[in-house]
C-alpha cells in the first residue's frame, strides 16, 4: 500500500471513528515520513479522488503536531517581544478556538432541537467572538510583516495569504450570524449550516496557520535579516494593537 493509500485509509478512520490514542498515533506514524510538499501532493490526489477537502481537516492537525520541532526551533532563533514570537503564539490560542469548534459543532450535530439554555450554544457565540476577534493579527501581518516581505521582492506567498484571509473573513461572519440567529431557523437547517461552516473554517484556518508558521514565517526570518527592521516592525505592531486572547498583552 503506497502513501496515498495509506493516508487515504487513515482519513477514512479519522473521519468515522472515534479519535483514539492509538488511532492518533498510527496517523502520527504516517504523517512523520511525509514532507509539506508530499503531504499538499496526496491532499489533493484525495480531493481528486472526491474526499471533500474539509475532511482532511484532521490530517492538518496532526501533521502540525509531528512538525512541532521544527516550530519550537524558530522560536528559539527569536526572543518573546519579537514579531513573528507574537504571532505564532496568537495562532497557538486560535488553534484552541479551532479544536474546540470542531468538537461543538460534533455535538450540536447530535441535538435534535435548540434550547436557549444549553452551553453549547452560549459558547458558539464565545467562539465565533473569539475567531473573529483575530482580524488584529491578520492586520498586522498584511500591513507590516508582509509589507516587509514584498520590498524584498517575495510577494507570491504573501498575495496568497492575504487571499485566504479575506474568504476566511467572510466564513467567519456566516459563524457569527448563524450563533446569534439560530432560535430564528429551522433547527435541520441551522445544524447544516453551522456543519459546512465550521468544518470549512476548521479545516482552511488549520492549514492557512500551518503554511504561515512552517513556511511564511522562516522565509521572512531569513530574508529580514536586519535587526533594527524587526525593532521598526514591532512599534508598528504596537500601533495597530493586538487580540483580546493575545499571550503576555
Amino acid at each position: 500500500m503506497n502513501k496515498i493509500d495509506k493516508l487515504s485509509n487513515i482519513l477514512e478512520r479519522l473521519n468515522t471513528e472515534q479519535i483514539t490514542e492509538e488511532l492518533r498515533q498510527e496517523a502520527l506514524e504516517l504523517v512523520k515520513d511525509i514532507n509539506p510538499l508530499e503531504l499538499s501532493m496526496a491532499e489533493q490526489k484525495l480531493i481528486e479522488k472526491g474526499m471533500k477537502p474539509e475532511d482532511l481537516r484532521h490530517l492538518c492537525d496532526i501533521h502540525m503536531e509531528v512538525l512541532k520541532d521544527e516550530l519550537d526551533k524558530l522560536k528559539m532563533k527569536i526572543d518573546e517581544g519579537h514579531v513573528l514570537y507574537t504571532l505564532i503564539a496568537e495562532h497557538d490560542e486560535i488553534l484552541g478556538f479551532l479544536t474546540e469548534l470542531d468538537s461543538l459543532n460534533l455535538r450540536i450535530q447530535d441535538m435534535d432541537r435548540y434550547d436557549k439554555n444549553s452551553d453549547e450554544f452560549k459558547r458558539l457565540k464565545e467562539l465565533s467572538l473569539n475567531i473573529l476577534s483575530a482580524e488584529k493579527h491578520h492586520q498586522r501581518e498584511e500591513d507590516v510583516l508582509f509589507l516587509e516581505m514584498e520590498k524584498r521582492d517575495i510577494t507570491g506567498p504573501t498575495r496568497i495569504m492575504k487571499m485566504e484571509h479575506d474568504e476566511l473573513r467572510e466564513r467567519k461572519h456566516l459563524l457569527k450570524d448563524l450563533s446569534h440567529g439560530v432560535e430564528y431557523m429551522e433547527f435541520g437547517e441551522f445544524k447544516s449550516k453551522l456543519d459546512e461552516v465550521s468544518k470549512y473554517i476548521v479545516f482552511n484556518l488549520r492549514d492557512h496557520i500551518y503554511k504561515e508558521n512552517y513556511i511564511l514565517y522562516p522565509t521572512a526570518l531569513e530574508s529580514i535579516d536586519q535587526i533594527d527592521a524587526w525593532d521598526e516592525m514591532r512599534n508598528r505592531c504596537d500601533d495597530i494593537g493586538y487580540c483580546s486572547f493575545t499571550p503576555n498583552m
